[in-house]
């Protein structure tokens, strides 16, 4: 039944508050913004992964058949247009290798392949369409573009598009990029973040760097 409809564009759904599955691992405040899309986050945005319900039902792939089931971990305040799509590996009997890609009921254990975890760390943000393949790792502040295939993984605070998707720019110099993956914002508690809001919208790490040395790490 189809639960976290979307009533206007400027809705958002916090995943905490929403994901059922257990193969998918969510952080705090992350969002999904889905309204354009008109699907709920785990039957439309996320594909093709096993865990849910109805799967369960079908068969217990790890019981039954020994797979490594991957998983879709999503870190803190990571935001997630409409429209994106996520796809993971329960659809991965597909073999171009083989005579033949057509997944033969009687070959789905074996030709199933794991193409492992697909990881979207904290502070990324997503955009409207983008596709995000099976076994990437988004990187914590990366930007992905609208209408992008991301297909190997983003390094941190890069922002890329296109298809597949490439760099375009980092969003800052490599050293305040070691300066903000030694803060870890999205880590501090919530409290410590809101004081730092005024910061955190705006250019200044430098500042934030200040704010870390005299409120987090004391």
């Amino acid at each position: 039944m189809k639960q976290h409809r979307f009533n206007h564009w400027s809705e958002i759904k916090y995943l905490q508050d929403i994901v059922t599955n257990p193969m998918i691992e969510v952080g705090e405040y992350s969002y999904y913004s889905g309204y354009y899309d008109n699907h709920d986050f785990e039957d439309g945005c996320v594909r093709y992964l096993w865990g849910d319900e109805k799967s369960r039902k079908l068969f217990n792939p790890i019981e039954d058949l020994g797979w490594h089931l991957d998983k879709l971990i999503i870190g803190n305040y990571v935001c997630i247009a409409s429209g994106v799509i996520i796809l993971m590996g329960g659809n991965h009997n597909h073999h171009p290798e083989w005579v033949t890609v057509y997944p033969f009921v009687e070959q789905i254990q074996t030709s199933y392949e794991p193409k492992g975890d697909t990881i979207i760390e904290s502070d990324a943000w997503i955009g409207m369409n983008a596709m995000i393949m099976p076994g990437v790792k988004i990187g914590e502040g990366a930007i992905v573009a609208a209408g992008s295939v991301v297909v190997k993984d983003v390094p941190p605070y890069t922002i890329v598009g296109g298809n597949p998707a490439k760099e375009i720019k980092k969003r800052f110099t490599d050293e305040e990029i070691e300066m903000l993956k030694e803060m870890r914002w999205f880590d501090w508690e919530r409290e410590k973040i809101e004081r730092a809001s005024h910061i955190l919208s705006s250019s200044s790490i430098n500042q934030l760097y200040e704010f870390y040395q005299r409120v987090i790490q004391p």
